[in-house]
């Protein structure tokens, strides 16, 4: 299970400036639904943002922590 404010620190520390929403998606904190918001993005492709992300939280994939990811990325209007 991995805990919300474990995963928005690690995306904060690869992406300073993100906005991050986590949901549970499962109810056993192991499938999560997380939304990135950072202007970082820009000009980079939708699947360079998500290796940006998996990257950022490769521990807690590893582990199992996360058991299923579904990533949405983008950056401010």
């Amino acid at each position: 299970m991995a805990e919300f404010e474990t995963v928005s620190s690690a995306i904060k520390r690869a992406l300073p400036d993100a906005k991050i929403t986590i949901a549970d998606l499962s109810g056993g904190g192991d499938h999560l639904q997380v939304s990135v918001v950072s202007k970082a993005f820009a000009g980079l492709s939708l699947i360079r943002q998500h290796q940006i992300i998996y990257a950022a939280l490769k521990d807690e994939l590893a582990t199992e922590a996360i058991h299923a990811l579904a990533l949405s990325t983008s950056t401010p209007n």
